[in-house]
Order: C-alpha cells, then structure tokens, then sequence
C-alpha cells in the first residue's frame, strides 16, 4: 500500500530541486562579467521508485516514481578546447614578448633617421671633403675632429641604450619567474581546499574555476601538462580532484611542479651560478651574464632546495612561452640571443672601423708632423677619438707639405671600401645588413604574432560559446525552472486538497 503523502513528498522534492536550479541560474547572471567564471548547471535525477526491490514488497499497478532530487552542480567545461586555448597562449606569450623586444632595439636603431650610426658615418665621410679641398684649414679638420667624435658617441649610446634594455631583460626573467613560482604556489593551496571539499561529496566549482585562471596565466609564462588525481571519500564521479602539474624538457624527463598540496620553485640562473637580474654591477665587460638554465627545487611544502633539478637552455621547448622569449633575446649559452649577437656585431664593425681607419691615418702626418691613431677602442663602448687638436688630423702622407692631400685622400676611399670580416661589405652597408635583418626578424614575429593572437582569439570565441554565461539563455533557464516551481507548488495545493477531502469529508454520512 502506497503512502498517503507520498504524492506530497514528490512535489517538495520537486520544489526544492527547482529551487536550487534557480538559485545556481542567479549565481550564473551574477558572475556573468567575471574573468574566468564557467556557467553552472545543477544535474537532475529521478529518485528511487516505489516500492523498492524485495521479498515483502507490495504489489502495485506500476513502479511509481518518487519525484527528482539534484545530484550535482556541475561546471560546463571543454577540457579539449582548454587544451587547445593553453596551447596557442604558450606561441602567443612567445611570440608577444619577442615582438616587444625587437620592436625596442628597432628604437634605439632607427634607420633611416637623421641621428642615427648610418647618418653619423655620412656626416663623418662628408667633413673629409673640406679637408681634402683645403688640408691646411683648420676649421675644416675641427669639423672633422667633431663628426668623429659625434661618430664614437653613436656607437657609445646604442651599445649603452641595448645594454640597459638587455638589463631590463633580464630583470623581466627574474620578475616573471618568481610570477611562476608565486603560481604554482597558489595552484598547491587551491588544490589543499578542492581536496578538503570533494570527500564531502561537494563540487567546489568556484575553486576550479580560479585555478584554471592560474593555469591559463602558467601556460603564458611556461608550456606545462597537467593530470588529475581523485580525492577519495565520498567525492562524486564528476569532481575533479587535486591537479597535478609537469614541466617537461625537450630534452629529460618530467619534473613535477605541483602535486596536490606541495609545489615546486624555479631560479633562472646566470653562467656564474647566480640569479638572473638587471643590476648593472652583474654586467660583464661584454654585456650581461647569459642565462644558463632553471634550477628547479624538490617538489614539498615548503619546497626542497637541496634536492634541486637543474634544466639547461638547451633542454627548453623552443618558442613556447613568455620566458622562452626573454631568455632568447637576453641571451644564452654561447653568446646566443637577440641582444647579444647584435652588440656582439657592433663590436665587430667599431673594432674593425678602428683598425683600417687608424691604419691609413697612421701612414700620414698631421700639420704639426705628428703621427699616430685618430680613434682609440675594440668595442662599440669604448671607442672614442683619442686626437685632441685639429692639426693631428694626418691629412699628408709626406711631412712638411701642408698642401698634400693624398692621405686624406686614402682615409676617405675608406667609406667604400669592402672589408673581408664585414661578410664583404663597407661599414655602412654592413650596418644597414644588421638593421635589415633586424627588420626582417621584426617582421617575422610581428606576423606569427599576429597569427597566434588571431587562432587563440577563435579559439577564446569556440570556449566562450561553451563555458561562458549567456544572459538570453540564463533568462529562458530562469522562466523555465520558475514555472516548474510553480507547477510542483500547484501540486501540492492539489494534494492538499486531495487530503482535506479525505480527512475532513469521509465518514460523515448521515450527519
């Protein structure tokens, strides 16, 4: 025999199983502007129907059902098109911060400008030719003395200005690393909480939420793969438990980041064993220390330094992540890198500038009969103009004819002259190859730039279409349970009547 109130039951079920899917739709408007909320939707089952399996069960027309009742509230995730998003921020963050930084050099070595190296040399080549009309004025050569001067100085300030930036470069590793580790940190805490949630049978949906966030931030900094591992108890099928992050090299085996409630924490280490920074004292004499690898401490909580895993440059996934981008223009091992190998270029082109330059300018003498070099240097810092008066300028190649010349003749034949170790070029048209290439690579990662942030952008769209909150949809949702709700509270109303009936009506014959 059925229960009375059985019917009733049903209905309140079906009143507080509405009332909980209205609930998470207001949840889901109230979070539909925040960064990185995923729509929720409470999971509907029947409950068990009457009567239930037995040797004393009752027999009756049918198995009735005993209403509905909310399982779960569970998150509207792709975890395929997660993959994909996570993917193309690594390309993205690369692609972003090597644009930035040749974009910065592409500043300090603007051609054609009017205050440029190239323009500095034009100037320099033209004041030999008052010299060459009239060796003995000595406007002439002060002029010249000035446009060399002015010469040294454009090679001294770009060789400062890129090592400032590569300074700034490298305090940027720093910066972003400790960005990483603080990451990883807040991912272990978050993964502490999930596992104290889940054995409870609860779906901490909100907390997954903020740790997806944290790892889409990870993915622009550094490619990592993730896996999950259950948090027993009464956890649901569904929940996802405690996550587990690797970092793997091109080149080695995985090294576990996080795992549940421990993490691990990374240095960015220079070729001399220290962590990377920009303080100018850490500079060598030619540049800043080259990145060496990552020392990554013993997974713990806190973690272990003395178990530390050392992971070179060679071993990191090429062009994947924002510190891959950094440590390829700061440097690396070898001398490698954007920066380095630019001012490793300019050193070359000052260095033999110098060295032909004074060669010629040691073959003639000066209106005082001296003799000796006009600059003095080996890099593109420390080249300068060593003369200090007009009259040393050794314009003739024989002492005592002031008229001559012929050797600034020579001097000035240089601006055309090829030079083997200058890949067979002049000094200007090596140093216009250097901008060339600079710009071709700027070029280059502006486009893959613009290609990874168009892919991402659609796939961004394609995540947003499944995980993000739909006010129109949130809206039929929120009409759709109201009426439900209302038609469980009519039910009731009719049962009530039903049993008023049966109460107060029944057995009151001939009164």
């Amino acid at each position: 025999m059925r229960s009375t109130f059985m019917g009733l039951e049903a209905s309140k079920r079906g009143l507080f199983t509405q009332q909980s899917a209205l609930y998470t739709t207001g949840h889901n408007i109230s979070n539909a502007n925040t960064l990185g909320y995923t729509r929720q939707r409470v999971n509907f089952e029947t409950t068990p129907g009457f009567p239930g399996a037995g040797l004393n069960s009752p027999t009756t027309a049918g198995h009735i059902g005993t209403g509905v009742q909310a399982h779960s509230v569970q998150r509207m995730r792709d975890e395929f098109v997660d993959r994909q998003f996570r993917q193309e921020s690594n390309k993205l963050g690369y692609w972003q911060s090597t644009t930035k930084a040749i974009s910065q050099m592409e500043d300090i070595m603007s051609e054609p400008s009017e205050f440029g190296l190239n323009q500095a040399y034009t100037e320099f080549w033209k004041s030999m030719e008052d010299v060459i009309d009239n060796p003995k004025d000595t406007a002439a050569r002060q002029v010249m003395l000035s446009k060399g001067q002015g010469l040294a100085e454009s090679f001294n300030y770009i060789d400062k200005q890129l090592k400032l930036i590569q300074g700034n470069l490298g305090n940027e590793i720093n910066v972003n690393t400790k960005n990483v580790n603080s990451i990883l940190k807040q991912i272990a805490d978050l993964n502490k909480q999930i596992q104290a949630v889940e054995p409870n049978g609860y779906m901490p949906n909100d907390l997954y939420d903020e740790r997806d966030v944290l790892l889409d931030k990870l993915n622009e900094l550094i490619p990592v793969s993730i896996s999950f591992e259950k948090s027993g108890g009464n956890a649901l099928d569904i929940a996802e438990g405690s996550m587990t992050i690797k970092f793997k090299p091109e080149n080695g085996q995985e090294i576990v980041l996080v795992q549940g409630r421990d993490y691990a924490h990374l240095n960015a280490m220079d070729s001399k064993g220290k962590e990377i920074n920009g303080d100018v004292d850490d500079a060598t004499t030619d540049g800043y220390n080259e990145f060496q690898g990552f020392a990554i401490s013993g997974i713990g909580h806190p973690p272990t330094p003395t178990t530390a895993v050392n992971v070179n440059y060679a071993d990191l996934e090429k062009s994947k992540g924002k510190l891959a981008a950094l440590i390829d223009s700061f440097g690396h091992s070898g001398g490698k890198g954007t920066y380095p190998e630019m001012l490793e270029k300019l050193d070359l082109l000052a260095k033999t500038f110098v060295e032909e330059f004074n060669k010629v300018h040691n073959n003639g003498v000066g209106l005082d009969g001296s003799k000796g070099d006009f600059f003095s240097g080996t890099t593109a810092k420390d080249i300068k103009v060593v003369i200090t008066d007009p009259k040393q300028i050794a314009a003739s190649d024989t002492n005592g004819e002031e008229g001559n010349n012929k050797n600034i003749l020579a001097l000035s034949k240089l601006q055309a002259a090829v030079q083997g170790n200058l890949q067979g070029g002049t000094f200007q048209t090596y140093y216009k190859s250097l901008v060339g290439d600079l710009g071709v690579k700027g070029e280059q990662a502006a486009k893959l730039e613009f290609n990874s942030g168009t892919l991402q952008l659609q796939i961004a769209k394609n995540r947003d279409s499944h995980n993000s909150v739909s006010l129109d949809e949130e809206m039929t949702s929120m009409i759709t349970f109201q009426q439900a709700y209302n038609a469980n509270a009519r039910m009731i109303t009719v049962i009530d009547e039903t049993l008023d009936k049966i109460i107060n009506g029944m057995g009151r014959v001939g009164l």
